[in-house]
């Protein structure tokens, strides 16, 4: 029988986190419909990017339809993908280049990069959901054995400091740990791709 951690770990495994939401966001890429592939007006930009970012949401969280905001609330939203995509003080600035450019990808590559960033932290969010609401589940004692069970089975994987001695430093963060776990086995099999 599992235990408690090992469910939890095959429950924000990245085939069901990560992978699984990058899947509903290329999805909801695909079923964006847009007119032409270049932009020339910040405003009508503007615009577009709120629409696409409702619609990769839905896609992604699965939800059938936006809750109603003023726009400028939605937009502000918006900025926090395009600020990580390409930079936090001229991301908007850069991705609006691209899009009337067609630079560098284009408007397709800018909703790209805002799907992958947006389905990105809903997959955060999710397995740090997951892990805390396991954690907080857990008394003293069963927190210190799940540590020990995590570092018995995945010790090997882990940076050298991280685990010298009694490995304090992965104990005493280990729900940062766990959220950390699927991202780690995905850069892994990454390489066992390559």
């Amino acid at each position: 029988m599992a235990s408690k951690l090992q469910r939890l770990l095959e429950s924000i495994d990245p085939a069901r986190t990560i992978d699984l939401t990058a899947a509903r966001a290329d999805a909801a890429v695909n079923s964006f419909r847009i007119d032409r592939g270049i932009i020339t007006n910040w405003e009508e930009f503007r615009g577009l990017l709120v629409r696409f970012m409702l619609h990769v949401e839905c896609g992604v969280l699965r939800l059938p339809s936006h809750v109603e905001m003023p726009f400028e609330f939605h937009w502000g939203r918006c900025l926090r993908p395009l600020e990580r995509a390409y930079g936090s003080s001229s991301g908007p600035k850069a991705a609006y280049e691209m899009a009337r450019t067609g630079s560098e990808g284009g408007l397709y590559g800018v909703l790209k990069a805002v799907a992958r960033e947006i389905s990105g932290e809903y997959a955060e969010n999710e397995v740090s959901g997951r892990a805390l609401s396991y954690w907080n589940s857990l008394s003293v004692d069963e927190q210190l054995a799940a540590s020990t069970e995590y570092l018995a089975k995945y010790r090997d994987l882990l940076p050298g400091e991280l685990t010298e001695g009694s490995a304090a430093r992965i104990r005493g963060n280990f729900v940062k740990v766990l959220e950390q776990h699927p991202r780690m086995l995905q850069r892994l099999r990454m390489i066992g791709r390559a």
